[in-house]
């Protein structure tokens, strides 16, 4: 536990560095003189450079001590997050982003493999759930309390968050022992990646967290029925209850795979979120059951995470690392690609009916991992993954 407080709080940091600028783009396109959608493409282009370093940094790095690779991690995101606090203009802080982009790429999927590394496997599951912990605990506290310090300056924000990442360092530090993982080849790192299965876990992550984001991404709108004409904080009732939910869930499923069938979990949590996805426009016109809806879809959600980053795990801990930083570029391409389809949806379909191609796209990620199941049963537990192996 003293040594995985610290990685949690780096993905806390890295989490809420993620998610809170969307909430303070008016604030920062009116300081910067640019338009919101230009201020948008800092948000963007964080998502997209994350997806794309975090495999390449992750191959990298692999060879070196985990604790190291997290201390130049979070030198870079703090350093990133610094600029971007102090930029006098649009173009620095675009560049700026990118910084702190690839310092949160390596913290990420470095974070998980030291928690896999330094844990019995055993108790995999449940320290795993506790690193993810620090991302989901992100978006129900660090969202909502970044927006409450934007609001007095976008910029302190920023500030906040780099202290987050110095903390997280010289705890990291600390209280982290040496972790190298055992000596492989490029080759033998690479194997996994000819593997359908490791292919299948990480279409089913992109899958079900483009469905997933094509609904949260628009939430305020999906909502504003339940929350119009009620107390001014309605929406952020709504998304805290959705980030506990997802807390909620990462715990639980961090307890159930480290003693149940690793398969059985995936789907019951894919299946879950199917079925709150597609009844998601009878729930959204009340606050109360909207609130509800949220937060069981929120656990469906959470538990999804992290059972699909035990998959990977499970089935090739020498290449954890680079799965790891590929299970990262799937999280966010997925989201932006969710954003985009939730976009371009409401084009033909009402706000509040978004829900329902977006639990096709789930429902697609859902039957992947049953027909996975069915071909190769001996996958269902890790106690089965580690007697193949």
């Amino acid at each position: 536990m003293r040594a995985l407080l610290p990685l949690a709080l780096a993905t806390f940091a890295v989490g809420t560095d993620a998610f809170v600028m969307a909430g303070l783009l008016p604030a920062i396109a009116a300081d910067l003189e640019v338009s919101v959608p230009a201020a948008g493409q800092l948000v963007t282009v964080f998502a997209l450079t994350l997806a794309v370093a975090a495999p390449i940094l992750s191959w990298l790095l692999s060879p070196l001590d985990r604790r190291k690779v997290l201390q130049l991690a979070l030198i870079v995101f703090v350093a990133g997050n610094v600029v971007t606090a102090l930029s006098p203009t649009y173009p620095i802080a675009l560049s700026a982003r990118i910084l702190t982009a690839a310092g949160a790429a390596t913290i990420t999927a470095t974070a998980s493999s030291a928690a896999v590394a330094i844990t019995p496997p055993e108790r995999r599951g449940r320290a795993m759930a506790l690193v993810i912990g620090g991302l989901t605990l992100s978006t129900a506290l660090g969202m909502p309390l970044g927006n409450l310090i934007g609001g007095i300056d976008w910029r302190l924000t920023l500030w906040a968050v780099a202290a987050l990442g110095v903390v997280a360092a010289i705890g990291i530090s600390v209280a982290l022992p040496k972790v190298v993982l055992p000596a492989t080849s490029l080759m033998a790192r690479l194997a996994p990646l000819r593997q359908p299965k490791v292919l299948s876990i990480l279409v089913v992550t992109l899958l079900v967290m483009a469905g997933h984001y094509a609904v949260y991404t628009y939430i305020a709108a999906v909502t504003a029925s339940a929350t119009t004409g009620s107390f001014s904080q309605a929406l952020t009732m709504i998304l805290f209850v959705w980030g506990v939910g997802v807390l909620v869930g990462n715990f639980f499923a961090g307890h159930l795979v480290d003693k149940r069938p690793v398969l059985g979990v995936a789907v019951g949590a894919l299946a879950g979120g199917t079925v709150l996805l597609a009844i998601s426009p009878l729930t959204v016109g009340n606050l109360a059951i909207a609130s509800i809806w949220a937060a069981i879809w929120g656990i469906t959600d959470g538990m999804a995470s992290v059972v699909q980053q035990h998959r990977l795990v499970t089935f090739a801990p020498a290449s954890s690392p680079m799965l790891l930083g590929l299970n990262s570029s799937a999280i966010y391409f997925g989201v932006a690609i969710g954003g985009g389809l939730g976009g371009l949806a409401q084009e033909w379909l009402s706000v509040t009916l978004l829900g329902v191609p977006a639990a096709v796209l789930a429902l697609l990620a859902t039957t992947i991992t049953v027909v996975e199941g069915r071909e190769d049963p001996a996958n269902a537990s890790p106690k089965a993954a580690e007697n193949r192996r």
